[in-house]
């Protein structure tokens, strides 16, 4: 039976790396899991979530003018990217959280808040 997720499930980095380590071994998907392979597949989501807002030039947040079933396929198309970004990673042996964290410390030193105001340079 598929462990689909309940909707008060907290969901971390570590939860969804043992989640496809475990979806992949269940399988012997491992063989074909190296880093490049999962680099193009991931490459190939981000292709598929394009689609999806190609011809619709600018939406607005949250995306009040699309139908829930567009809304649905978006999010599946998000977690495709998530799930095999999240894949890449642990086969890799990043740490994608901390790497994440530590990214955003060092756009911090480089975007200074009062410098990034007034410009979008």
């Amino acid at each position: 039976m598929t462990d689909l997720p309940q909707g008060d499930e907290t969901v971390t980095l570590k939860l969804l790396k043992q989640k496809m380590h475990d979806f992949a071994l269940e399988r012997d998907w491992e063989q074909y899991h190296s880093p490049r392979n999962l680099l193009l597949a991931l490459v190939g989501e981000v292709g598929e979530l394009s689609e999806i807002f190609q011809w619709k030039g600018e939406v607005q947040k949250g995306l009040p003018d699309w139908k829930e079933e567009e809304k649905v396929h978006l999010g599946e198309e998000l977690s495709d990217v998530l799930l095999y970004l999240v894949r890449l990673s642990d086969i890799c042996g990043v740490d994608l959280g901390q790497a994440a964290l530590r990214k955003i410390g060092l756009n911090a030193i480089k975007y200074p808040a009062p410098n990034a105001n007034s410009s979008s340079q």
